[in-house]
Formats: C-alpha cells, sequence, structure tokens
C-alpha cells in the first residue's frame, strides 16, 4: 500500500481571509487540520523602538497605527501611562470626552469585524450594512480631529480640542442632487453632539437589522456554532482579554473592575457567553455594541450642560492656545520647546491598560527622566488569541480556520508590532 503523509498547505500571507499579513502553515489529514503554525513578522514596524528615539507627544500618532481599526483607544493607553508618571489630573470634561470616543471606537471596530467575519463566512450582505453605519462614525473622527483614521486626538492631560458647533455638510454635484443632498445633512444641521444623539438614536435598529440577518440564519449558525470551542479556564490560562474571555463566560471587563477615567459613573452592562464558540463571542460583540451606545447617551447627555477645559493648562506639558501663543512672547517660546524638545518626564515606571474593542490593550514605560521614554512595551490584546490559533482549528475543517480567524478580530498592526 502506499504510504498516506499529511498536506502541509500555505494559508496567506497575502489570502483575502488572512486579516492582515498572517501566513499560517497548515498541517492537514485530508480537509482536517492537526495542526496550524502562525507566523508572524511580515509586518514588523518596530513601533516600540521608534517611540523610544521620540519625544514623549511625537509617538501618539503610532499608536493609531497599530489596531488600525481602533485608534483612539490605542492613544488612550498610551496617554494614560505619561500622565500616571507625571501625576498629573485630567479634566473631567476631557475625560467625558475620551470616554465617549471610546465608545465610538468600540462600535467602529465591532462594525469592521463583523463586516469581515461575514464576509469570510460568505455573507456578503453584511458588510454592506456595516460600512454604511462606520460612515457616519469616521465623519464624527475627521470633524474632530481632521482625519478619518488616524486621528491623533488624546493628548497627555486631556484632548486636543473641544467638540466642534458643526458637522460637515455634504454638497450638491453632478452625481448627487439637491433632494439627495437634503436627506443626507437632515441630520448636520446641529452640533456634533445634536449628530452623536442622533446616530445613537437609529443603531439600535440598525443592530437589529444585522442579527435579522445573522443571528438566526441556519447558515451562519452551521459555521460559527461549536466552532472553536474554548472553555473558562483554559480561555484564561490562554490569557485571552475582552470579547474572546467574555464569549467563554468569564465576566472580566476592565471598565468594571478597574474603572479609569469616568467608567465608574456610567451605567452599563458586561454581556458574557455560554458555550465559548465562535457564535457566543458574536452575540457577545453585537450586544456590546448596544451597550456602547448606552454609554455614547449618557456622555452626550453630560456634556451638553458641563462646559469646560478639555486640555491641562500647563504650558510645561500641554502647548499654549494658539491665540494666546501668537499675542505673548512667552508662550511662543513654550510652544517652540514643546514642539520641538517636548517634556521631561520623572525618572520611573508605569503600566497602563484599557478595555480596548478586542480586549486589553496595555502600555508599560520606563522613564530614565529625559524627554523620551527609556523602555515602551505594548501588550496587544490580538498576540495571546493569535497564539491559541492551533488550539482553537485542531480536528476542524480547512474552511473553519477562517471563521476562526474571523471570530479571533486579529489586526496585525498590534500583533507585529
Amino acid at each position: 500500500m502506499p504510504e498516506l503523509r499529511n498536506m502541509t498547505l500555505n494559508f496567506g500571507p497575502q489570502h483575502p481571509a488572512a486579516h492582515g499579513v498572517l501566513r499560517l502553515i497548515l498541517e492537514m489529514n485530508g480537509e482536517v487540520i492537526e495542526r496550524a503554525d502562525p507566523h508572524i513578522g511580515l509586518l514588523h514596524r518596530a513601533t516600540e523602538k521608534l517611540a523610544e528615539s521620540k519625544p514623549y507627544n511625537q509617538s501618539i500618532g503610532y499608536m493609531d497605527r497599530l489596531d488600525y481599526v481602533s485608534m483612539m483607544c490605542n492613544e488612550h493607553a498610551y496617554v494614560m501611562t505619561i500622565e500616571k508618571m507625571l501625576g498629573i489630573e485630567v479634566p473631567v470634561r476631557a475625560q467625558y470626552i475620551r470616554v465617549m470616543f471610546d465608545e465610538i471606537t468600540r462600535i467602529l471596530n465591532h462594525l469592521l469585524w463583523i463586516g469581515a467575519h461575514g464576509l469570510d463566512v460568505g455573507a456578503m450582505t453584511m458588510f454592506l450594512y456595516a460600512f454604511r453605519e462606520r460612515e457616519d462614525l469616521m465623519d464624527v473622527y475627521e470633524a474632530v480631529s481632521g482625519a478619518r483614521l488616524h486621528a491623533t486626538y488624546y493628548r497627555p492631560g486631556g484632548v486636543n480640542r473641544d467638540l466642534p458647533d458643526c458637522m460637515p455638510q455634504f454638497e450638491a454635484n453632478q452625481w448627487r442632487s439637491e433632494k439627495e443632498t437634503k436627506r443626507l445633512n437632515a441630520d448636520r444641521d446641529g452640533s456634533m453632539l445634536d449628530f452623536i444623539e442622533d446616530f445613537c438614536k437609529r443603531f439600535p435598529g440598525y443592530v437589529d437589522e444585522y442579527e435579522t440577518l445573522l443571528t438566526d440564519n441556519r447558515i451562519w449558525k452551521q459555521r460559527t456554532v461549536g466552532i472553536g470551542v474554548v472553555s473558562p479556564e483554559r480561555a484564561m490560562q490562554l490569557g485571552f482579554t475582552g470579547p474572546m474571555l467574555r464569549g467563554s463566560g468569564v465576566e472580566w471587563d476592565l471598565r468594571k473592575k478597574q474603572p479609569y477615567e469616568v467608567y465608574d459613573k456610567m451605567d452599563f452592562d458586561i454581556p458574557v457567553g455560554t458555550n465559548g464558540d465562535s457564535y457566543d463571542r458574536y452575540l457577545v460583540r453585537m450586544e456590546e455594541m448596544r451597550q456602547s451606545n448606552r454609554i455614547i447617551k449618557q456622555c452626550v447627555d453630560w456634556l451638553r450642560v458641563n462646559p469646560g477645559e478639555v486640555l491641562l493648562e500647563d504650558n510645561k506639558i500641554t502647548p499654549p492656545r494658539r491665540e494666546v501663543m501668537k499675542g505673548n512672547m512667552e508662550s511662543l517660546i513654550h510652544h517652540f520647546k514643546h514642539f520641538t524638545e517636548g517634556y521631561c518626564v520623572p525618572a520611573g515606571e508605569a503600566y497602563a491598560g484599557i478595555e480596548h474593542p478586542k480586549g486589553e490593550f496595555g502600555v508599560y514605560m520606563i522613564s530614565d527622566g529625559a524627554n523620551k521614554p527609556y523602555r515602551v512595551k505594548i501588550r496587544a490584546p490580538g498576540f495571546a488569541h493569535l497564539a491559541s490559533l492551533d488550539e482553537m482549528v485542531r480536528g476542524h475543517m480547512l474552511a473553519d480556520v477562517v471563521a476562526v480567524i474571523g471570530t479571533q478580530d486579529i489586526v496585525f498592526g498590534e500583533i507585529d508590532r
């Protein structure tokens, strides 16, 4: 009889379902996976080393590029670490703005995840639905920071600027009639808070639409129920955080267990799964979008009635306001020193972790008293999840690898830092 051997299959790195530059070497017995070996290193951008060669503020933009679908959340952990080392208190209004944008970012992340996960498993329509809502939230990003993706909006000591009083408007052109333009601008006549509030009213209905498409869809359930099961004990041993851990039934969320900013003042629930499979993780993330919507509403209500500073008034750490800088020599010198030399952080070390859309995202920093960090180490949630891929796909079919990569919600920018 001929000798039967396992087949070794290369999956990626340019595979459309590989979520970035993931190369998987799969050892297969027919169509059943016996071993999966994830290879990383194809995207390495040396973010941590670059951060060690620049003044503190110049690395905020690099944080956006780690997990490039959860931009402001990455910035949040970085600036919180610097604030811990400086021992500064952020203005309360800035804390509410940060929490609101963290939750807007969570919704943005989950919308891209459900769109891409749907495509991976064969649900084309889901992608189009999810991107419809992403556009509105991307406009909010753009209105507040000038950029649709890499915002660089958070600063040690608060946020770059207060919320604008108006939203960008659509204009009629050769492709868009006056009537269509008027319809698109219907909710853009007021301030940004009006626009976000209007979005919050509409959004639960949109999530209902997503669930109508997928939750009881028998093909979706066949592709996700019982796939990639991880027990609660094993999830903790593997270092899971975020929806991956909560999908296995462990109620752990830093916003509740180790509250930061103003999360202790927010009213929201932590969704958890029961079976630890891909379907449970899907349900957890869908409910997370509803809970994020609740938090955003509470932030909007507070921000409406509580004006105030959004950036610390300490020109040794934050730049002077532009109108002051243009009429005052001392402020001009502060401005020049701030953007060329930066500020020195007292010697010491600090770690700050936040509940990122994918799990616990943390930044560990050591300062030697200079104007740039001595050491920066990023704790990326996706790294621990990717490490479990072999265990999660063993015994499954080749098509299930795609479903498991989707359910892990991997973005390679943060994994291969």
